[in-house]
């Protein structure tokens, strides 16, 4: 912007050297700024300008050549600014505050800040805790370090990229994939709650590897179920993570639910425990062989006193650790062949093939989501009875497999 004669009056020297007075003065350069220092040698740039016929000024900012303070020059600018946006019929004075409250809120909605309220308002009350607990963890190891703190209406996809690079350089791409979709769900509830307008993460649709889909090891062979039982009999380690590798054959629920396995949820007197197997899903009725109910009654004199069935070896108050069955079959030789998880295909696979039964008994058993023919899912309780005995028949054909290798028990029909 040009200026008539009477701008640009200071130079640079001459405001350096503007030493304090007995009362504050104004050094003016033209255009309606000028330096005022007081007696305590503050040196801070104004504007005096009119706006609808009223005077009013703007505080341009303290005076500095280093360190954060306003230069002469870019005093300058910000003058030659407020003079447009005075010819576009802005008040400069309101502009400045809007940009203030942009600027505080833009602060307010970091990444961080928003995430946050999603895991708390929104994701703990959806899932179960071992799942919240996760997913809050993923966020502040591997997202918040690197966009935390930016707003969160700012993050672009690249940026985001990078982060989740950084995961899959570890060697963790089922990692990468899944902290993806936390920022997507947290980028979302942005969006619904007025803080971003689109998801960046949206646009990484295909840009990260995908890992090779592995089953999860599981013998299926009844003469090597057999050596595996008797190996879980004659393990010599802690007695509640013998009491779980047994509970995991007789039960083959998902690890997860085995290890957050609460005493309150069982009753050993009509031989049930019931649970939910996610935080959405209807109840589970698992119903407890004679050998569960010995497993549970021996180990209620050890850990009875506390929440979990199965606690932590370290802490009661939280439970068995996720490795600790997988240690024991990796010491016993079976690492590679045998995985916690795996006992499910064990007992899918033996008690439809060795033992006849239908398969929708097993899969509800599994509490896997089953359908009637007019495709309505089978209540969770549906078929207590015939699965009861069939646990119970599963628990005979372990202890049979566990004892005498030469008999394997004949196959059954049940209709």
């Amino acid at each position: 912007m040009s200026h008539s004669r009477q701008t640009n009056k200071l130079t640079a020297t001459a405001v350096r050297n503007a030493k304090p007075r007995d009362r504050t003065y104004r050094l003016s350069d033209g255009g309606g700024m000028y330096l005022e220092v007081t007696p305590s040698g503050g040196k801070y740039w104004r504007l005096k300008y009119r706006f609808h016929g009223k005077e009013k000024r703007l505080a341009i900012g303290v005076y500095g050549e280093k360190g954060g303070g306003v230069s002469l020059a870019q005093a300058r600018d910000a003058r030659d600014k407020a003079k447009q946006l005075l010819a576009e019929g802005t008040d400069p004075s309101t502009a400045k505050q809007i940009s203030k409250l942009e600027g505080k809120a833009a602060l307010a909605n970091t990444f961080r800040l928003v995430a946050t309220e999603w895991l708390e308002e929104v994701h703990r009350h959806n899932v179960v805790p071992a799942h919240y607990s996760k997913n809050k963890r993923r966020l502040e190891r591997d997202v918040y370090p690197y966009v935390g703190n930016r707003p969160v209406a700012d993050i672009t996809p690249l940026e985001l990229l990078q982060c989740l690079r950084k995961v899959e350089k570890r060697g963790h791409l089922e990692t990468a994939i899944r902290i993806k979709t936390v920022v997507g769900q947290v980028m979302r509830y942005a969006i619904t709650t007025g803080r971003a307008e689109r998801d960046p993460a949206a646009d990484l649709r295909g840009a990260l590897r995908h890992p090779t889909v592995s089953h999860y090891p599981a013998i299926t062979d009844p003469d090597e179920l057999s050596g595996l039982l008797r190996a879980i009999d004659g393990y010599r380690g802690q007695p509640v993570t013998i009491a779980a590798l047994k509970l995991a054959s007789l039960l083959f629920v998902r690890p997860g639910e085995l290890r957050h396995a609460a005493w309150e949820d069982f009753n050993l007197d009509e031989a049930t425990w019931s649970f939910q197997p996610s935080k959405n899903s209807a109840p589970l009725i698992v119903p407890l062989p004679r050998q569960a109910l010995i497993i549970l009654r021996e180990l209620y004199p050890l850990t009875g006193g506390g929440h979990f069935v199965l606690p932590g070896l370290r802490s009661s108050q939280r439970p068995m650790s996720e490795n600790t069955m997988k240690a024991a079959l990796d010491s016993m030789g079976f690492k590679g062949r045998q995985t916690a998880h795996g006992f499910r295909a064990t007992a899918r696979t033996i008690i439809a093939e060795r033992l006849n039964y239908p398969e929708h008994y097993v899969e509800q058993q599994l509490a896997h989501s089953v359908k009637d023919p007019n495709g309505r899912a089978y209540n969770r309780t549906k078929y207590l009875d015939q699965r009861r005995e069939m646990l119970q028949t599963w628990a005979d054909y372990l202890d049979e497999l566990r004892d005498n290798t030469d008999s394997v028990q004949s196959p059954r029909t049940v209709t």
